[in-house]
């Protein structure tokens, strides 16, 4: 006698069935059927649902980009239109940067990164990370895109790839187009040190790479927090303004002395540790520091992200 699998009328199906009525099974884990298979019957695959190039494209095209990217480009041509206006730079007495900025084009590079690591270098990366998801969720989009359907998993790393991959390319166009600005407005020579002497080219260049290289994973403290506050909340301007005022914050109490030795521990203290690579002997401690530093924060701020917005209820 064979008997019929199917659920009767009004019936409830068999365990590990599922009926015309009866919602969609999820896998143990908690994925659906369809994150928990990558390829379906029907053609779906999740990996290519959100290419890296379409999400390229759309942020790409976006107007804060385009006015970042031109504030990066056309700085460099400022400050080289200032010093040939205002004349020789003068320090307050203390050997610094400043002093020796047209001395060549390596040197008004170096300047270029000192005087926008603390602030333009910090809101660019805020925009392009704090922007990414909030911008979404600001714009009702988010709940669409996960409908495609993408998994939350999968939309967030494409989103954190681009963000982060934006960022590098900010932080280098701004001494890129420094080399360029400044062997028109200044020559090109021998690298002079704020404190007397000299590094050959060949040298500088190898340094020069030392300096942006440091430079991008300082940033990566800034970058984590304002792609976790894109996740948590729906406006851009909240999140890439959190992050600014992380700076700000942590800036001023690096100037409390009478922190002491807590101050290693803020995510600015180390910034500008890439002065270090200026020396007649290259110093690695700073550096080392403050890369252990920004690295540590960046993965529990980027773990907060990720575990927030796989629980997040999205409703925009």
């Amino acid at each position: 006698m064979t008997t019929s699998r199917e659920p009767k009328a009004g019936g409830t199906a068999a365990p590990g069935e599922t009926g015309p009525g009866s919602p969609p099974q999820e896998h143990p884990n908690g994925t659906s059927p369809s994150e928990a298979h990558p390829t379906s019957p029907t053609g779906y695959s999740v990996r290519r649902t959100l290419p890296l190039r379409v999400e390229v494209v759309r942020q790409f095209r976006r107007r804060r980009t385009l006015i970042a990217f031109g504030i990066l480009l056309v700085l460099p041509w400022v400050l080289v239109g200032a010093f040939k206006i205002g004349g020789s730079p003068s320090g307050n007495g203390v050997p610094s940067l400043v002093d020796v900025a047209t001395a060549g084009a390596l040197n008004f590079t170096l300047f270029a990164l000192f005087v926008s690591t603390g602030f333009l270098l910090v809101v660019a990366v805020a925009l392009f990370c704090g922007d990414t998801v909030a911008s979404e969720a600001g714009w009702s989009s988010l709940r669409y895109l996960l409908a495609a359907p993408v998994p939350r998993a999968r939309l967030l790393r494409q989103k954190l790839i681009v963000a982060l991959g934006y960022s590098v390319a900010a932080v280098i166009t701004l001494p890129l187009m420094s080399l360029v600005a400044g062997t028109v407005g200044f020559g090109w020579s021998d690298v002079e040190l704020p404190t007397g002497g000299t590094v050959p080219t060949s040298t500088a260049l190898a340094r020069m790479a030392i300096v942006v290289g440091y430079s991008l994973v300082a940033q990566l403290v800034v970058a984590a927090l304002a792609f976790l506050l894109s996740v948590v909340t729906d406006s851009p301007l909240g999140a890439v303004g959190g992050a600014v005022g992380l700076v700000i914050v942590s800036n001023i109490l690096d100037a409390v002395t009478a922190l002491g030795s807590w101050r290693d521990f803020l995510p600015t203290h180390w910034m500008y540790s890439w002065m270090d690579a200026l020396q007649p002997q290259i110093q690695w401690t700073g550096m080392a520091k403050g890369a252990a530093i920004s690295i540590a924060y960046a993965a529990v701020l980027l773990a907060l992200a990720f575990r927030r917005f796989h629980t997040r209820d999205i409703v925009s």
